[in-house]
């Protein structure tokens, strides 16, 4: 069964950065994939995106704050979110999606989610 694990969250002012990590546990990732966040009474959404050659898509709400990347190896994908705002508070997840391109459908495989809080 994927397992998958999300760090790298926390407490950060407006205008901070941080950045997230995803690792697949015991193996590296074959597919792309997503990060999504989910506020309190929000549904979950998709924030970031990247294929296995390194296509990415982001939502409009990220787009120039927000960079999605993999390493190398094919073990980490990162979310590096710079300039944030109270409203990206939220836990974070991600997901390996069911195939390598960034249009791929999720998988059912979430991880526990990492909690990122803006404060202003």
């Amino acid at each position: 069964q994927v397992q998958l694990v999300e760090s790298g969250g926390g407490l950060v002012q407006a205008g901070g950065s941080l950045r997230l990590s995803c690792q697949a546990s015991g193996r590296t990732f074959s597919n792309a994939v997503g990060w999504h966040r989910q506020a309190p009474g929000k549904q979950r959404e998709l924030v970031a995106v990247i294929s296995v050659g390194g296509s990415t898509n982001y939502a409009d709400s990220a787009k120039g704050r927000f960079t999605i990347s993999r390493d190398n190896a094919g073990n980490t994908v990162y979310l590096q979110m710079n300039n944030l705002k109270p409203e990206d508070t939220a836990v974070y997840y991600c997901n390996e999606r069911r195939g390598a391109s960034i249009y791929a459908h999720e998988s059912n495989y979430w991880g526990q989610g990492t909690q990122v809080t803006v404060s202003s």
